[in-house]
């Protein structure tokens, strides 16, 4: 073979090869039906107790479904769930909307908080697979509807429930909890963060969006993270601010949305919750529109996150690391 047939040769192959990449690049970055065993849980979250992983979330009208995992890929559905369900309708507060569930262990017991029919809800159960229930069927008092729960456990014992009161908009606001935590502090709510920045409304709509909130504490800041845009619009996106008190007031950070569909390469993430790993690794569970063109059931995905250095030795930043992602999938 003459040179000039190897050099032709040699190109052809590259053409080949780039397109093989391209296209394997493409079929990575978009969310196809063919991922027939990827989890669908919308406002998910991840529970970790006793060596095992729990993932619950936004999917069944019938109440709230539950996996375990002990290596955050491969899930699979619990036997102590009935019909996969850790919280059933009619055994708790609820006839509809049964989204974005929270859970945590509290005096002994496991705690589901929740939102149905526009109103939050906390059960109770003595496994993290549930079954959740309560005795009396109803939800925490508010003047308001209000959804997308978190409860947050200070270091000093206080405990506060950030949430989203749906009036003039999707807006997130705080208040302090009983000890008990079947109310709240109706004189302590305080409103946290509005959507009003370019990123949080690129539809501009007269409803605003802002919720599905977060709470970590790092360094004796407090960083709420949320969601903003309308769960439907493909710019739903993660940002965050920064307060010194639980009640703020809260800076919104520069560097927001910092999980978007720009960086990940998926539509409509966002509305997510952060867990440790059996490592110590700061996780991020949240979801994505089911494909470019549908937006559900949407997807569940994971990714990790860590606290940076930032533009002030007291203030570090959050860093999703997109890299990272992955989707968790169902064993058979």
């Amino acid at each position: 073979m003459n040179k000039n047939k190897i050099i032709a040769s040699l190109s052809i192959l590259a053409v080949v090869c780039a397109l093989a990449s391209c296209r394997q690049k493409s079929a990575q970055a978009q969310p196809a039906s063919r991922h027939v065993e990827t989890l669908f849980l919308a406002d998910p979250t991840v529970f970790f107790d006793n060596g095992t992983y729990y993932l619950y979330g936004t999917n069944s009208s019938q109440g709230f479904l539950v996996y375990t995992s002990h290596d955050l890929v491969h899930w699979s559905i619990p036997g102590e769930a009935k019909d996969g369900l850790a919280l059933r309708k009619g055994e708790s507060y609820g006839e509809k909307g049964f989204w974005a569930p929270q859970v945590f262990r509290y005096n002994g017991q496991y705690y589901m908080v929740y939102t149905a029919n526009e109103n939050i809800a906390i059960a109770t159960a003595n496994h993290p697979a549930g079954p959740f229930r309560q005795e009396v069927p109803a939800p925490i008092k508010a003047p308001t509807r209000q959804i997308d729960p978190y409860v947050f456990f200070d270091d000093d014992g206080k405990i506060y429930l950030y949430h989203v009161r749906l009036t003039d908009g999707n807006r997130i606001f705080v208040a302090e909890m009983t000890g008990d935590l079947r109310e709240i502090k109706e004189e302590t709510v305080k409103e946290c963060i509005v959507a009003a920045n370019e990123w949080e409304d690129t539809q501009k709509t007269k409803w605003t969006v802002a919720e599905g909130p977060t709470v970590l504490k790092h360094k004796g800041l407090y960083y709420l993270f949320y969601s903003a845009n309308d769960f439907r619009n493909i710019d739903y996106a993660v940002g965050y601010a920064v307060a010194v008190s639980p009640y703020g007031p809260w800076e919104k950070t520069t560097d927001s949305p910092i999980l978007h569909r720009r960086t990940a390469g998926y539509n409509g993430t966002g509305h997510g919750d952060f867990f440790r790993d059996t490592d110590g690794r700061l996780r991020y569970v949240f979801h994505i529109h089911n494909s470019d063109t549908v937006v559900s059931p949407r997807r569940t995905a994971i990714l990790s996150a860590d606290f940076v250095a930032g533009e002030t030795p007291e203030r570090d930043r959050m860093q999703m690391n997109v890299e990272t992602l992955f989707f968790p999938t169902l064993s058979k």
